[in-house]
């Protein structure tokens, strides 16, 4: 991490370059650009945002990371693939195959967590720039927007703080916070670059706590945010939620959820339909707004999970929804249109080995019958003549122009997601009428029959808000770190999944007993950091 961090800010602000037209961008070389400049106004302080904002999204270029892992545009779909709620139906181009097989994330060469520890690190150390030299430059913190820069900086910093310790240490409600190892904490500015050694998972939540406090007090009383890009009031007691949640603070988890979501309605049925490409949907409180000049294309959320996409990645590995999980929805539920169980099995290398013709779909028994179906589903839904279909392929991430490959915005947080977190968190805390009554508001917003009150007790109710989320969160990138919470294993045995595909990731014991849960650290971060030794890998 020592010699990664350093160049963060060059290499943010060059980023926007091509994008700003703000004359501080216009006018100063490009590799002139130095800390002075880049915080010693509040306008530049928010390019320096601006970039984090892209830095979310985007094809990597900053020091310690490549493009090919670009952002939560690749690690949204990768943590739903290897926590076995996204079904890869094939080998595909071989995109995300060493993740469902839980080879890359247990190996410490592996860019796959180079580029999540080194990402999330980019932003602490940014964070901490903003966030030490307002005060070191004296920037008044009455100042709206200052506040809205600090509610900012602090919010991403417990954001990245608590990505790292959820990812690379123990679970919180399955350890032993007080002595397991985290990760290193920074809370520097500048050189020299000495790192850290791991702190105990404690001592990080403590700062993670800390500093998501200090982000809801400082949007007091900030500037409005421009767009959902920019981290809010809301987004900040969203992440909180979850934040407490992950901690077992019951309480605190419900009431920050519900905090979030005021303002943002949930969805109605044709929007949520329409594709989840934008962050323009009422219930998006946080979302990266993807623009075109800097969209990843091949590399793009949509690129891994839309169908429609016009890529080798889709085309040839269309992603389905665990078979167990929608079976399960009611016909009264308008989710049952998020997937299409009986879509044709067009393509002759699908790893169930019943790809390629009617003779070999068990749902189809004519040619006729077998081609008519796949040019419907590839009208309705603007695929192109290339793009293969499969039984329980989802059909919920579409693209605002299908059979194209432009950029769609990628969403972080919605308001279903805090209903969600708020009945578990009432569940857990034995509350069963309260837990009762949230999931009622929510589940009637999907399904016309619903009816919470059949789910009387905790352990009820928590099988039915797991059940909710897989469904509700398909493809946002919460099911890996679900597992580790509720301390579920993983078997795909009647998942749709194929076994040879996914190997190792088939199946995989409960995390509390199975430490391949816990990432390896990047071993160039061991190298590099003198804190570190072999003995603290995990």
């Amino acid at each position: 991490m020592l010699r990664k961090i350093n160049l963060l800010i060059l290499g943010l602000l060059v980023m926007l370059i091509t994008s700003c037209e703000d004359d501080f961008l216009e006018t100063t070389p490009t590799d002139s650009i130095a800390e002075v400049e880049a915080f010693a106004n509040v306008d530049n302080m928010f390019l320096v945002l601006n970039g984090l904002h892209r830095v979310m999204y985007a094809q990597n270029p900053i020091s310690g990371g490549t493009s090919s892992r670009s952002g939560q545009s690749f690690y949204i779909p990768a943590l739903d693939a290897m926590g076995g709620q996204m079904i890869h139906s094939s080998p595909g181009n071989g995109w995300m195959r060493s993740e469902l097989r839980w080879l890359t994330h247990t190996n410490a060469n592996f860019t796959t967590v180079n580029n999540f520890w080194y990402m999330r690190y980019h932003i602490i150390a940014t964070s901490n720039n903003l966030i030490n030299l307002i005060e070191e430059k004296g920037f008044s913190e009455s100042d709206e927007d200052v506040r809205n820069i600090l509610g900012q900086a602090y919010a991403y910093r417990a954001w990245a703080y608590h990505q790292l310790i959820s990812t690379f240490a123990k679970g919180y409600l399955i350890g032993s916070p007080a002595t397991d190892a985290g990760v290193p904490l920074l809370l520097i500015t500048g050189a020299p670059y000495t790192s850290a050694p791991r702190s105990t998972v404690q001592v990080v939540y403590d700062q993670i706590n800390a500093d998501i406090a200090n982000s809801i007090s400082f949007f007091d009383g900030a500037s409005k945010p421009d767009n959902k890009s920019h981290l809010s009031i809301n987004a900040a007691q969203g992440l909180k939620a979850r934040i407490d949640l992950t901690q077992g603070k019951w309480q605190g988890a419900a009431d920050a959820a519900i905090a979030a979501r005021e303002g943002f309605p949930l969805l109605d049925e044709t929007k949520w339909l329409s594709g989840f490409n934008t962050v323009e949907l009422s219930e998006v409180i946080w979302g990266g707004t993807v623009i075109e000049a800097e969209s990843n294309f091949f590399q793009s959320l949509f690129y891994f999970i839309g169908p429609t996409f016009n890529g080798s990645q889709n085309r040839s590995n269309p992603k389905l929804i665990n078979k167990e999980v929608y079976d399960a929805i009611p016909s009264t539920d308008f989710r049952v249109n998020m997937a299409l169980p009986l879509a044709p099995n067009t393509n002759s290398s699908a790893s169930n080995g019943e790809g390629g013709s009617f003779e070999t779909d068990p749902n189809y028994t004519s040619a006729e019958e077998f081609f008519a179906a796949k040019t419907e589903v590839l009208e309705k839904y603007g695929m192109t003549s290339a793009h293969n279909t499969h039984p329980y392929m989802a059909v919920k991430f579409l693209q605002k122009n299908p059979g194209s490959i432009d950029p769609d915005d990628v969403l972080y947080m919605r308001s279903s997601e805090m209903y969600l977190i708020e009945a578990e968190a009432k569940a857990m805390l034995d509350d069963v009428t309260g837990a009762q009554a949230v999931l009622q508001v929510f589940g009637a917003s999907r399904d016309t029959a619903y009816d919470a009150s059949v789910y009387t007790s905790k352990e009820a109710l928590m099988a039915h808000i797991k059940w909710q989320r897989r469904v509700e969160l398909y493809g946002e990138g919460f099911s890996f770190h679900d597992h580790i919470r509720w301390d579920e294993g993983i078997d795909l045995t009647n998942s749709g999944a194929d076994d040879n595909l996914y190997r190792d990731g088939f199946i995989q014991e409960k995390p509390s007993l199975n430490d391949a849960w816990i990432w390896k650290i990047p071993q160039d971060e061991i190298d590099a950091n003198p804190n570190l030794t072999e003995a603290d890998q995990n």
